[in-house]
């Protein structure tokens, strides 16, 4: 059994009760291929590096599960035809990982793990340290003008 992590990025402009209805589609399909669902991350709606699908911002989700290349394609697929999904990526975290030690680490949690970015604690991350959509920064561009106007008042 291998160990994988599938993040994908669904529409925003969804509802809450039809985002929860996609997602629970994803994670019982993963159940019925076999797989071993381990974690569930919400990362919620963030913005994108670039526009996908004419949308400059997605609802991020992160599976984590245990299976075999089988239930990778058949999760794949459904994605591929999802019209709800903008993106996905799946990647490989273990090649071999026992099965019984899996369960273990299911059965020490909840079975249903969710973590959310907007649970984090604001005060952890300082304001100097992250920038917020919003903020912009100054060009270099912007300062060599600035060099330029002081020489043109010297003459």
């Amino acid at each position: 059994m291998r160990r994988y992590e599938t993040v994908f990025i669904a529409d925003p402009d969804l509802h809450e009760e039809a985002r929860k209805t996609l997602f629970k589609k994803f994670t019982t399909l993963l159940t019925q291929t076999g797989g071993l669902l381990v974690k569930i991350e919400d990362w919620g709606n963030r913005k994108l590096a670039y526009e996908i699908k004419k949308k400059s911002r997605g609802h991020y989700l992160c599976l984590t599960y245990g299976g075999n290349g089988e239930i990778v394609k058949e999760l794949e697929r459904n994605l591929r035809l999802d019209e709800k999904i903008m993106k996905f990526m799946t990647i490989l975290l273990e090649k071999d990982i026992d099965e019984e030690a899996l369960k273990k680490e299911i059965a020490s949690g909840p079975e249903y793990k969710v973590k959310s970015l907007d649970a984090v604690d604001a005060d952890e991350y300082s304001s100097n340290d992250s920038l917020d959509d919003e903020d912009e920064i100054e060009d270099d561009d912007d300062l060599d003008d600035d060099d330029e106007d002081d020489e043109e008042e010297e003459e």
